[in-house]
């Protein structure tokens, strides 16, 4: 959503590194820079100038006057002025001290309530709570239908007394689900209400009236990313008619300029709470302004990167993967694990896309096609169990069984086996002193046998000039062969070329303490 913007803000950002100290023509030629690129994102004028004007102020202050380097100074100051539009702090819902607690999902028809209702359900469920969803929308058509559906693919139950489809009363529903809750134990109750395709007072009257009859602890306000300019306007309507404590963006994953993320929060004084970023029950998630910066400002998010892997991955089959690799017993068998494991992750693309420096690289990552893992994939299951555990009996027979089983040529075949093996090899030398178990009293152990050969430790270390080629030649070894991949096709990108192609504001110094406005 936010590529064009973040390509902006790379140019901008482009022309001011190299400089000893930054002038006012800078200064204002940049602020005139950053004004357009939100502007063209359809950020709110109102947002646009106090973002402006606060970069600006601080640009010229003694912060920047007074750094080593004034130009990374400023993406510091960009970066922090973003957050502070986004929201500030990371904030979560507040549970009741007495069960249940009640969520009232509120918002405009069309901008994914029932489906959003059906996503929470599913992250509450996952941190331990017993959520009920209730089908409170019975204007819409198939609303309770459609309720019911999402509730059986979360896992969660669902209270539908009314049929929909303009019967029944949504208020007595409400209030009907959070008695039911209180005999049934549930510790959290979600309203799904009905939209219009406007705001009108109608709407308005009926959200006012479910709010007064359950008096929820958390109004969410459920808003569509993609409507630009007119978020504010809504948002201003729904605070001013039914009023809530935080917002719900949904669509983070179209194509549209993202304006309402970077000014419902800064025009409304409420926080975003959540983000959906696809049509998946897992595509949701907590909203955390700083990593949503960083990923505009093209420095990735390696704190998302890292939960979504955790997530992915147990730590008893990490710590087993690991054995393996420090005693050589990889096999294609546990790569394919892997593979599937990393899969669960999301697109491989949008992986790549949270790793510090990969926001100059859009033109290779969309490179990146998910068909290309599931090739790989395909060729390993093509195979019998014996070759997956020792490929060096895969023959020329075997590999063209091997390659009309999976639909590839044999030359792909080889590939794949060229650069596991390849891989194997990286993993030895990296479980040798990379921390696997065992790894760093093998890579002493070792290092104390090569000194006590004769003449050799002796001239390595009396050479400092031999030293650094020698060292110079094992990382560009080991370099080449990370770039290979460990089994991808010739069709995906050289992902250690990206990594040391990474030049761009993931230079950014450490973040020092916030600056006013």
């Amino acid at each position: 959503m936010f590529d064009t913007l973040s390509s902006r803000l790379d140019k901008v950002f482009t022309s001011l590194r190299g400089r000893g100290r930054l002038t006012d023509a800078d200064i204002d030629a940049t602020a005139r820079e950053i004004r357009v690129a939100l502007l063209e994102a359809d950020v709110a004028l109102p947002v646009v100038r106090s973002f402006v004007a606060a970069i600006k102020t601080r640009a010229r202050g003694a912060e920047v006057g007074s750094s080593l380097n004034p130009a990374q100074q400023v993406i510091k100051i960009v970066n922090e002025e973003l957050v502070a539009i986004l929201g500030g702090d990371t904030t979560t819902l507040r549970f009741a001290k007495t069960p249940p607690t009640v969520i009232l999902l509120a918002g405009l028809q069309g901008t994914g309530k029932t489906t959003l209702a059906g996503k929470l359900g599913r992250w509450l469920k996952a941190q331990g709570h017993t959520p009920l969803l209730v089908a409170a929308d019975l204007q819409r058509p198939n609303a309770v239908n459609q309720l019911q559906v999402v509730a059986a693919r979360a896992g969660v139950e669902v209270f539908a007394p009314e049929p929909g489809n303009g019967v029944g009363d949504p208020v007595q529903v409400a209030r009907d689900a959070l008695a039911h809750a209180r005999r049934q134990v549930f510790d959290v109750v979600v309203v799904d209400t009905a939209g219009r395709l406007g705001v009108d007072e109608e709407l308005m009257r009926q959200a006012a009236n479910i709010r007064d009859a359950v008096s929820p602890d958390e109004i969410l306000f459920v808003l569509d990313a993609m409507i630009g300019q007119d978020a504010v306007a809504t948002a201003n309507a729904f605070a001013d008619g039914v009023g809530f404590s935080g917002v719900v963006l949904t669509k983070l994953d179209g194509d549209a300029r993202g304006g309402a993320a970077l000014s419902v929060a800064e025009v409304t004084g409420r926080p975003i709470m959540f983000a959906s970023t696809g049509e998946a029950l897992d595509d949701f998630d907590v909203f955390h302004p700083e990593r949503m910066a960083s990923r505009i400002l093209g420095m990735g998010d390696v704190l998302t990167l890292i939960e979504q892997a955790e997530k992915a991955f147990e730590a008893e089959q990490a710590e087993a993967m690991a054995a393996k690799m420090a005693a050589s017993e990889f096999t294609l068998e546990d790569f394919l694990d892997q593979m599937l494991t990393v899969r669960k992750m999301g697109p491989i693309g949008n992986l790549l896309g949270m790793l510090p420096g990969m926001g100059q690289m859009k033109e290779q990552l969309a490179q990146v096609d998910d068909r290309d893992v599931d090739r790989v994939v395909a060729i390993i299951r093509s195979m019998t169990p014996g070759e997956r555990r020792d490929p060096r009996i895969l023959q020329a027979s075997r590999k063209a069984r091997v390659a009309r089983g999976s639909g590839v040529t044999v030359t792909e075949v080889n590939q794949l086996l060229d650069r596991f093996a390849e891989a194997c090899k990286v993993m030895r030398q990296m479980a040798g002193g990379m921390g696997l178990p065992g790894g760093m009293a093998r890579a002493k152990a070792a290092s104390a046998r090569k000194a006590a050969k004769k003449g050799k430790g002796a001239s390595r270390k009396g050479n400092p000039a031999a030293r650094v080629a020698q060292d110079k030649a094992q990382k560009s070894a080991t370099q080449e062969r990370l770039g290979k991949g460990p089994g991808f096709p010739d069709g995906m990108p050289d992902l250690a070329a990206l990594m040391r192609q990474q030049d761009g504001p993931g230079g950014m110094p450490p973040a020092g303490p916030r600056g006013g406005r």
